[in-house]
């Protein structure tokens, strides 16, 4: 039987690689520290696989097909969008767990959308680098199961569906018949706007506000905010805190850390790094 061991909520900000000096440098160093202070807490927890929920950007789906969630079953790779210092190759996988996860979601009520073959955007391949990837490097074996969430463009997946996912992935989890140690990283937000006149705001009133509710493990407070809410004050890069939400879901009663947070709107992005601890 598996369970889920702890969780982490991340940004993926590609504009941290694109334009890596562009922050003070005290700003940049804190950023990237945080990263590395995720990592070095995941191998704390000697997690043997990772559910990283990330969000479509546009980039896998399109108007031909956009699934309301979907998970990784088989060969992993990525990312699609590769960046300066972020490269793109094989990820490490566990593709028993990620096809039990679907088939238990398919026996109570969860129809997920998966990709056989999936390559992975920068919502996955992020946290995948400089969080897991470093916990590989020291020789822990920790494979990687990307879940995608209809976050980036409307129809969006419902707030109330994205943490009954993350209760279903911890369902699933929790059945598998292999000692699975599991990390859940919701990854996303918060506030930002993305191709509007708006971009490069920030409000950090509006990201304060979600990772007290992150910190306190309040999903009916999650649950409750409108995408009217959400796309006024978070922007339209904000509907991605359902990536946390959904994190949250699998892990009820977890209390959250602030590990950090920096409104940096010359990345464009409010950065906040939440560790979610197993109750």
């Amino acid at each position: 039987m598996g369970k889920i061991v702890g969780g982490f909520l991340v940004p993926h900000d590609p504009v941290m690689f694109i334009a890596p000096n562009a922050p003070q440098e005290a700003v940049a160093q804190r950023m990237w520290g945080a990263f590395a202070t995720c990592a070095e807490r995941l191998a704390g927890l000697n997690a043997t696989s990772a559910v990283v929920i990330g969000a479509d950007h546009y980039m896998l789906f399109g108007t031909g097909c956009l699934p309301q969630y979907l998970i990784g079953t088989g060969d992993v790779d990525g990312p699609i969008d590769p960046l300066p210092g972020l490269r793109r190759g094989v990820i490490p996988d566990n593709q028993k767990l990620a096809s039990f996860i679907a088939e238990h979601g398919k026996d109570n009520g969860f129809d997920w959308a998966v990709g056989r073959a999936f390559t992975v955007d920068h919502a996955v391949a992020i946290p995948n680098q400089l969080i897991i990837e470093p916990v590989r490097a020291k020789g822990q074996q920790i494979g990687t199961i990307p879940v995608y969430l209809a976050s980036g463009v409307d129809p969006f997946i419902k707030m109330r569906r994205v943490i009954e996912l993350g209760a279903a992935i911890k369902a699933a989890i929790e059945a598998s018949p292999d000692d699975e140690r599991v990390v859940v990283i919701g990854s996303g937000g918060i506030s930002h706007w993305v191709g509007v006149p708006e971009m490069g705001k920030v409000n950090e009133a509006f990201d304060r506000e979600i990772m007290d509710y992150a910190v306190r493990g309040d999903l009916a407070a999650m649950e409750a905010l409108s995408d009217d809410y959400i796309l006024a004050n978070g922007g339209n890069g904000g509907m991605e805190i359902r990536q946390w939400a959904c994190a949250m879901g699998a892990m009820p009663g977890a209390k959250g850390e602030i590990i950090d947070y920096a409104a940096v709107p010359e990345w464009v992005t409010g950065l906040g790094f939440v560790q979610l601890h197993a109750a």
